[in-house]
């Protein structure tokens, strides 16, 4: 069973920063070849995209983290993690880390709370 597990949440001054990681428990082979990336989720909003990475390395954003936010993979690890500068009280949600991982597969979130 694919298990998906994040850290690395907390309370942040605006300004701040923060690293999330994901350590995924798959085998190394069907990590290699999953796109994986992170959402998030404030009170009383639909659960949205923050930023992916694909097997190859490639990148994409929600426009409002661009610039401040950075995803990475290491497939030896088989973690993901998204360091977040600038931090802002609009991005204040539950994270939650994704992989396709041959199904689709989520993590039980860590709470971000940005506030000064």
């Amino acid at each position: 069973q694919v298990q998906l597990v994040e850290s690395g949440g907390g309370l942040v001054q605006p300004g701040g920063s923060l690293r999330l990681s994901c350590a995924v428990s798959t085998s190394s082979w069907i990590f290699r070849i999953s796109t994986m990336g992170w959402y998030r989720q404030a009170p009383g909003k639909a659960r949205e995209l923050v930023a992916t990475i694909t097997t190859g390395g490639t990148t994409n954003y929600k426009d409002s983290v661009k610039g401040r936010f950075t995803i990475s993979r290491d497939n030896a690890e088989k973690m993901v993690a998204l360091q977040m500068n600038g931090l802002k009280p609009e991005d204040t949600a539950v994270y939650y880390c994704y992989g396709d991982l041959g199904g689709g597969s989520w993590g039980q979130g860590t709470q971000v709370t940005v506030s000064s």
